[in-house]
């Protein structure tokens, strides 16, 4: 059964309100310290039908709510439920192919049971730690578990979690991401452990084969809702930019934009490998320009804990690696090389474009351009995201420019949009040649062998700082909080003149400006500046070489 306007109930009424659903009251008391006044679309069409029981399957946007539109419904039915519970069992599995995502869910159902904690309890057990430190978690039976189907597998299969006869609900989010990174024959097993009655949702930012495999799989008689929204958000909130820069030319414009300040409020650059991210953080951090690091290959609690630093602004820049796309694009292209295999360990349960949800992201810069449409897509969804603005910056090398225009011709179609999607950026490299020559010398010292140092200290310290002192932290969470990701790592030299930009280099009409960091001289800055300098001149009597001091009342008439 699929529906476009699946409620008659919305038909008939027109928009509904959180209050209209017939939601607990501590629910909405949760919905109002959060500040969610309205439901979003997908909000407003999935809840009532989860209430009603029915399987669903969503497909909207990233950014449009999802988690809520599933994490209400099954907090709300286990609150209906207690009043004839006989004892306590585990009610709802929610399963996410990310530890990130699963993190970002589990904060999710907190913040909304935070008026009914002691009536609902929900725990996260994909973290990568030993079976038997989670045991005792699972021995009080949660009401709800977030997991990934391997450590959700992993517990089931060591009988520390049992929902035979217990399971009411279970949701897959991001379901599309789910075969692609390797969980078909996770999830499959992780069936056999369920009873044969339960209410299934599947929420999607998609609907690939994937998806409709799953669809055929998990969900009896379900109800489609492919809402009339595109992926991304309009332009008029989402605006797409690019920069035509081969590879030489883009350190010295992201090093010129960012020291002149023309990129305000925080930036997430992706890049497509590990190597890249390491390379792009060295190279600005010769200029004491701060940033931090995401990606596959750093422990789970330092990501998911950089991430949360980063949301609470305590650092504005973050450079993420999507090295994903880029496995899968080589995949396709060539046979795997058994030398290469186990060279690199990467946690596969780690996703940076997609599932983590940054907050107030102002700006994202593809400094290396995706390597397939559904990477732009969900790189670009990190920003504009409910009704705030976002900007997506790209820049294009001449061999990037195909990807480009398929992406564009995609989004032309998706959000029916007549013109050009991309805008050119009007920045002319002429006038920053000065930073030319800085960013050059700078990119050129960032040598394999700095990077690989700096990726094995990066790797240790972050390690060292968060196992040996975990219990410290835990007594101490202040301290865990001056536990920064953006210091610096130092592979490369510093150099403190270059942290500054002398006034010679900055463009003629930047210089009225004052941007911090740049050094102007005074014949550069305002007249009331000249007119202070002839006052005080005036002043000095050795320089005006006029003194009235010893002159009497009479002498002056």
């Amino acid at each position: 059964m699929e529906e476009d306007n699946p409620s008659k109930r919305m038909k008939e009424s027109g928009n509904i309100q959180f209050h209209e659903m017939e939601l607990d009251d501590r629910i909405l008391k949760a919905l109002a310290k959060l500040g969610w006044q309205n439901p979003t679309l997908i909000q407003e069409k999935a809840i009532p039908l989860l209430l009603d029981g029915k399987d669903v399957l969503v497909r909207a946007r990233t950014g449009s709510g999802k988690t809520g539109a599933f994490a209400i419904p099954v907090i709300q039915k286990i609150l209906t439920n207690k009043h004839v519970a006989k004892e306590q069992a585990v009610k709802a599995l929610i399963l996410a192919p990310s530890k990130e995502l699963c993190n970002q869910i589990h904060s999710h159902v907190l913040e909304l049971t935070q008026k009914c904690s002691r009536e609902v309890r929900c725990i996260d057990i994909s973290p990568q730690m030993d079976i038997e430190a989670q045991r005792p978690l699972l021995i009080e039976r949660p009401d709800i578990v977030v997991a990934t189907p391997a450590r959700a597998l992993l517990h089931l299969t060591a009988k520390s979690l049992s929902l035979k006869n217990s399971l009411e609900m279970l949701i897959i989010d991001e379901a599309d991401l789910m075969f692609s990174f390797g969980y078909e024959d996770d999830v499959r097993e992780v069936l056999k452990f369920l009873p044969r009655v339960y209410q299934a949702t599947l929420a999607s930012a998609t609907l690939s084969e994937d998806v409709l495999s799953l669809k055929k799989l998990i969900l009896h008689n379900p109800v489609t809702l492919k809402l009339q929204e595109s992926e991304l958000a309009p332009v008029t909130q989402l605006e797409h930019y690019i920069i035509n820069a081969e590879e030489q030319d883009k350190a010295a414009i992201l090093y010129a934009f960012l020291m002149l300040r023309l990129i305000r409020g925080k930036t997430i650059i992706f890049v497509n490998t590990v190597d890249r991210c390491y390379k792009l953080k060295l190279f600005l951090e010769q200029f004491a320009i701060k940033t931090c690091l995401l990606n596959s290959e750093l422990p789970a609690n330092v990501r998911c804990h950089a991430v949360t630093q980063f949301n609470q602004g305590v650092y504005d820049i973050i450079i993420a690696s999507d090295e994903n796309a880029l496995e899968k694009t080589q995949s396709n292209t060539a046979p795997a090389d058994p030398k290469q295999k186990g060279k690199r360990k990467r946690d596969k349960e780690s996703g940076v474009a997609r599932g983590i949800d940054f907050q107030q992201v102002s700006n994202v810069i593809n400094f290396d351009f995706p390597l397939d449409l559904s990477s732009y897509i969900h790189r670009a969804g990190r920003t504009a995201r409910g009704n705030n603005q976002g900007t997506a910056l790209s820049f294009v090398s001449v061999r990037e420019r195909p990807m480009m225009e398929l992406v564009e011709e995609h989004l032309k179609n998706d959000l029916s949009h007549t013109g050009s999607i991309f805008k050119t950026y009007q920045f002319n490299l002429e006038e920053v040649e000065g930073f030319r020559y800085r960013a050059k010398d700078a990119w050129r010292s960032v040598t394999r062998i700095a990077v690989r140092e700096a990726r094995l200290k990066e790797i240790k310290e972050e390690m060292l700082n968060n196992d040996r002192l975990k219990g410290f932290f835990e007594e101490n969470s202040t301290d865990f909080k001056a536990l920064r990701h953006d210091r610096a790592l130092h592979t490369v030299k510093f150099q403190p003149h270059l942290a500054h930009v002398p006034d010679y280099l900055v463009p003629s009409s930047l210089k009225k400006l004052d941007i911090p960091g740049v050094k102007t001289t005074p014949k550069n800055r305002s007249g009331s500046y000249m007119r202070r300098k002839y006052k005080v001149r005036q002043k000095n009597p050795l320089q005006t070489m006029e003194f009235e001091g010893f002159r009497g009342k009479s002498d002056k008439k």
